[in-house]
């Protein structure tokens, strides 16, 4: 663990730069994979399939019995847990419906903008060593809200050709039926592209490694748009002389075992509560059974500590993690110091682990510093918003005069012209 007292502000930018696993030729690998899909179709996924999962499919689409059995297998105590969550992510979204918005701009000038859902959406859900059943419900359960008409599922299949039933469980919970055994960047470009059994989509959500998130990129780049620019995980734990250790260690553990190019960041206005960090997190490591991942992890973490607590807050601004926790006294009243987070968790009972599962707030967030200008996913995500407008006699008679100026200005006749032939037409 890297540690820092006061570092000076021309460092600030290099300290807060991700680690990045070395891929060798993960362009080109990735380039490859989605011109094999976009011209071979539901063979190349299969020969994919065999070649990374190591399964042999002789279909790609879930079966509705398949989703059956998943659903009877979720033991009884996790589907309450999961539907405990799913009551609150539900509520949490649903309340950020925004109705028809409709203003009068001057007399006779009807502005309005509408919600509208995109048509057709493709989510992407890790699975392997973790299979993030959880995000199926972050994205689901908008996604459903939000009236999307065709909502396509992707996820690896295991060796034995089937998918983790818990993903299932939650996909049938949401009312998701179109589940496909695909898996890594293939899997985006199935639904960018569409295969024979996949069809295309307008948007793509979801995390992935940094095969996903280049395949992201890459369609971004031909017109098909995605959830955001997203990396690995990350957390950010502010934390004052009150915080008690044991939750510090155990709120940057829960990230570090994400992944090894996860980071894990503490930075407080203590420098005394470091050892008892350091000392926690090689006590509590011994019960992750991914400890192996977390400890690759915690070789890029990063210890800073700042006297003042508005330097640490410009600091923290200047990171824009992914997730905030701010333990510290008065914690409420520091979210105003807040300018770039993706999620921020308050006081020392708001673990950053609440957020991932079950509190209501979304989980799909943005990392690598784009939460200085990007917001995590919401119900908006699933939308977009069309303007309207309706112009009445009258209103034409009191707004036009000031368009001709303009449009002439521009030396735009013909859209003076468009104006004027009106405004003659009222006169007679």
């Amino acid at each position: 663990m890297r540690t820092f007292k006061e570092p000076a502000r021309e460092t600030w930018n290099a300290l807060c730069q991700r680690p990045e696993l070395e891929l060798d030729y993960l362009d080109s690998s990735v380039k490859n994979i989605m011109t094999r899909v976009r011209k071979s179709g539901d063979y190349a996924l299969k020969e994919f399939a065999w070649q990374f999962d190591k399964v042999r499919l002789n279909a790609l689409e879930v079966t509705s019995t398949e989703i059956e059995v998943a659903v009877k297998a979720t033991p009884a105590n996790l589907a309450q847990a999961i539907q405990t969550a799913h009551t609150n992510i539900l509520k949490f979204h649903r309340a950020q419906e925004v109705p028809l918005l409709s203003i009068e701009t001057m007399p006779g000038v009807i502005c309005q903008r509408k919600s509208v859902p995109i048509e057709k959406i493709g989510i992407y859900i890790p699975g392997g060593s973790a299979p993030l059943f959880s995000t199926v419900l972050m994205l689901g359960v908008p996604a459903k809200l939000a009236g999307c008409q065709e909502i396509i599922l992707c996820t690896p299949p295991t060796e034995n050709g089937t998918i983790n039933p818990v993903i299932l469980f939650a996909a049938n919970l949401v009312g998701i039926t179109k589940i496909y055994k695909v898996g890594g960047a293939q899997a985006i470009a199935a639904m960018a592209y569409g295969t024979e059994s996949i069809a295309s989509v307008y948007k793509v959500f979801g995390p992935g490694n940094q095969y996903v998130t280049k395949a992201k990129q890459l369609i971004a780049m031909e017109g098909i748009a995605i959830d955001m620019p997203a990396g690995p995980s990350e957390v950010l734990v502010f934390a004052d002389e009150t915080a008690n250790p044991d939750f510090i260690a155990a709120d940057l553990l829960s990230q570090a075992e994400h992944g090894a190019d996860s980071q894990v960041v503490l930075v407080s206005t203590s420098e005394a509560i470091f050892p008892k960090v350091a000392m926690e997190i090689d006590r509590q490591l011994d019960f992750l059974p991914r400890k192996d991942i977390a400890q690759e992890s915690l070789k890029n973490s990063l210890f800073t500590s700042f006297e003042d607590i508005d330097t640490a807050f410009e600091f923290i601004n200047t990171y824009a993690p992914e997730h905030l926790i701010i333990n510290a006294k008065k914690a409420h009243s520091l979210t105003d110091k807040v300018r770039n987070a993706g999620s921020v968790f308050v006081g020392a009972f708001t673990p950053e682990a609440a957020g991932d599962y079950a509190s209501g707030t979304n989980h799909t967030l943005p990392t690598n510093g784009f939460a200085k200008a990007y917001s995590g996913v919401s119900l908006s995500s699933f939308q977009k918003h069309i303007t309207i407008q309706e112009i009445s006699n009258e209103g034409l008679q009191r707004l036009g005069p000031a368009v001709e100026i303009m449009a002439e200005a521009e030396n735009l006749l013909g859209h003076k012209n468009a104006i004027t032939v009106r405004l003659q037409t009222l006169k007679k």
